[in-house]
């Protein structure tokens, strides 16, 4: 994250829980006061990592006092597909800064909505790599739910999970304000945006025969 930040290509961040735990990192909020330390001008996300809504909201207000900067992420509902409405009324009422996450159905995301007012500051998390997963377009769903938000100025709509670098472009192509990529897909972007698919063939060819050559492959 620090590296990303110092190189200026990226524009925010974001973790959860899973991705922390396989990074290893086993001190959530050393880590994250680590980070912000650094990063003090571009918004971060950190997730609760609670089931009981009173517990999360317990958490929410800990992770919103770590830096103006951060976002606290809640999910759209608990373990046990109870809705996290009432919360994120709650902490919208205290003026936290929310990522809604894990959203995939258009009834999750106009639920939010009816929670909303124009002045609430709330990324929307709408996890479009999975929705491809289940065989589901999600450009026509992303381009409903940026249409669904337009009235709330301080909304932002966020194609999460990508799947390849195609994803970027076509997240832009929606309306979407923001997308998640891993470390891999940056890096794609950077080195691969605009290259000659000539070039890219050779590149190919090239690293076909390297491969083979440090095999040992006879015929």
């Amino acid at each position: 994250m620090v590296k990303r930040y110092r190189e200026g290509f990226v524009r925010g961040f974001t973790t959860n829980p899973t991705l922390m735990n396989k990074a290893g990192i086993r001190d959530y909020q050393a880590f994250a006061k680590e980070v912000l330390a650094v990063i003090v001008d571009l918004p971060i996300s950190f997730e609760v990592f609670a089931d009981d809504f009173a517990e999360m909201e317990r958490q929410a207000l800990l992770i919103r006092g770590w830096g103006p900067n951060v976002n606290v992420k809640i999910p759209i509902t608990n373990t046990r597909a109870e809705s996290a409405f009432p919360v994120i009324r709650s902490l919208l009422a205290r003026k936290v800064k929310l990522n809604i996450t894990a959203i995939l159905a258009s009834e999750q995301w106009l639920g939010l909505r009816d929670c909303l007012s124009p002045d609430s500051e709330v990324i929307v998390s709408i996890f479009a790599g999975r929705i491809a997963d289940t065989g589901r377009d999600p450009i026509p769903i992303m381009t409903q739910a940026v249409r669904d938000f337009r009235a709330f100025p301080k909304v932002q709509v966020l194609w999460a999970s990508p799947r390849e670098v195609l994803n970027i472009y076509q997240a832009e192509d929606c309306g979407c304000h923001i997308i998640t990529a891993t470390d891999d897909l940056i890096a794609k972007v950077q080195t691969l945006r605009g290259k000659s698919l000539i070039d890219f063939s050779l590149d190919t060819v090239r690293m076909f025969h390297r491969d083979a050559s440090k095999a040992g492959f006879e015929l």
